[in-house]
């Protein structure tokens, strides 16, 4: 494995269970990477470290939890430091659609709960984990968004503000680490075969979107990417019309 081109890195992927974080997960490990994967159900994580262990020969490192449970993620932070020293690369894809109503509708407790993972969960990620960034000598943060940012649409108003506010403070992050080696970027997978977008799309037919597996090169590419600070979202569409990332 000494030849795989993220062999021996650290890589944190959030929402690794299903959809594009459990393909980022398989996708990193397969480069080489070591996984520590998060998502709330341990069963689905179980099933995901067989799957790497069949592809490489490698387990990952599973942590069942809840990124809407700010404490948690603090005790991730301490719990990589204290056996890897450091987080060579993240991978934030834990997220949640909410309700698809009126804004004058939305509950309280649903608007408070995407909040808590969408939001809350992006910032207190970062407090936690750039430490241990900070300690890598090539680190790299990917932040899955959506298109939704940029185009509002009605009934998508939580999801949509929390994903704003998590992008504001992602690029935020970046220009305040300009001066280290740490790069984060902003990643649109666009409409792909995931549960979320069933759940936001139950008419659509899912075989006419492209597989969550289809962009787990581009994550591992932007792991290694020579990136600048995210002046523009890095698009999947787009990288996968150019067969190339866009210059930094």
């Amino acid at each position: 494995m000494s030849d795989l081109p993220l062999n021996n890195r650290i890589a944190l992927v959030t929402g690794a269970s299903r959809g594009i974080g459990k393909a980022a997960a398989l996708a990193l490990a397969q480069a080489g990477a070591h996984v520590v994967a998060v998502a709330r159900t341990q069963g689905a994580l179980e099933a995901l470290d067989d799957e790497i262990r069949a592809l490489t020969g490698q387990s990952a490192t599973l942590v069942p939890m809840d990124i809407g449970e700010p404490d948690g993620l603090d005790q991730l932070g301490l719990a990589i430091h204290e056996r890897f020293g450091r987080l060579d690369i993240l991978v934030h894809a834990a997220a949640l659609l909410g309700s698809l109503t009126p804004v004058a509708h939305i509950e309280p407790k649903h608007w408070d709960r995407v909040v808590s993972v969408n939001l809350t969960g992006t910032y207190r990620l970062v407090r936690s984990v750039e430490p241990l960034l900070r300690a890598s000598e090539h680190p790299r943060a990917i932040f899955l968004t959506t298109g939704r940012v940029e185009r509002p649409k009605a009934f998508w108003g939580v999801y949509g503000a929390t994903k704003a506010g998590m992008e504001h403070i992602v690029r935020t992050w970046a220009d305040e680490l300009e001066q280290t080696s740490i790069r984060a970027v902003l990643l649109d997978p666009g409409a792909m075969r995931t549960r979320m977008r069933a759940e936001a799309m139950p008419g659509e037919n899912p075989a006419h979107l492209p597989d969550p597996s289809e962009i787990g090169p581009l994550i591992v590419e932007l792991a290694q990417a020579d990136l600048g600070l995210p002046t523009a979202n890095v698009v999947f569409s787009d990288w996968k019309t150019a067969g190339k990332l866009a210059s930094a």
